[in-house]
């Protein structure tokens, strides 16, 4: 089987939603992702060396990103894998 990466801009874009709404805080501000392309945009934005220590998490949450903006049965495992990358980096 092979598996074509997803033209990133549309995965950025993607408005699919994810099975809940996290709400952190980065430097102090509120910050809400609920859908699929807020989510991938929080993960890529950030330098990598941010995740450096997530580095496992954070590739896996990426993965899963990318495939529930083209596969909207997959964002149970794409929050779950948010969520997890979050719990351990103490953003939630």
């Amino acid at each position: 089987m092979t598996y074509f990466a997803p033209d990133m801009s549309t995965v950025s874009s993607s408005e699919t939603p994810l099975r809940t709404t996290f709400r952190l805080r980065l430097n102090g501000k509120p910050v809400s992702i609920s859908t699929v392309g807020q989510a991938y945009q929080f993960l890529t934005t950030l330098s990598s060396i941010e995740w450096m220590e997530y580095r496992s998490l954070h590739d896996d949450a990426v993965e899963l990103l990318e495939r529930a903006a083209d596969n909207a049965m997959l964002t149970v495992q794409a929050t779950n894998a948010v969520r997890a990358l979050f719990v351990n980096a103490k953003l939630l």
